[in-house]
């Protein structure tokens, strides 16, 4: 508990430093009318960009070839795939993608997986591939 509650504060203090932002993640929700992603950018700066994402169903493996991502699930449950692992992922896990790695996520949960995704430097959606 007490690695998952620094882990969150250091991802708060740099929101904080990434962009002026004080409030509480829980309040923040998806559109309804999402079939399986919804994505809300939370702030952006040449450094980096925070989003929060829930998934319903599934995230194609894909890769960035520019960006580190660090993801930290809030709620759900899925299979996080990895490079050529794949782990299971709950509430409290921290992935760290490298960038030009492959990754992807199945959502074994009836509730959505939801998560903040830090993307650094700053992520315009220009450098996702999807594997075929």
């Amino acid at each position: 508990m007490k690695a998952t509650t620094t882990i969150l504060f250091c991802f708060l203090t740099m929101l904080m430093y990434s962009q002026e932002f004080v409030g509480e993640f829980n309040k923040v929700r998806p559109d309804s009318a999402s079939e399986n992603i919804h994505v809300h950018q939370i702030s952006t700066n040449p450094n980096s960009t925070t989003f929060a994402i829930w998934v319903k169903r599934k995230v194609k493996i894909h890769k960035h070839e520019n960006h580190v991502e660090h993801i930290y699930i809030t709620q759900g449950e899925g299979r996080f795939h990895l490079g050529s692992t794949t782990y299971h992922v709950e509430p409290g896990d921290l992935i760290i993608v490298p960038k030009n790695t492959w990754h992807g996520v199945d959502v074994i949960s009836s509730n959505p997986l939801r998560v903040i995704s830090i993307q650094s430097p700053e992520f315009k959606g220009i450098d996702r591939i999807f594997k075929d």
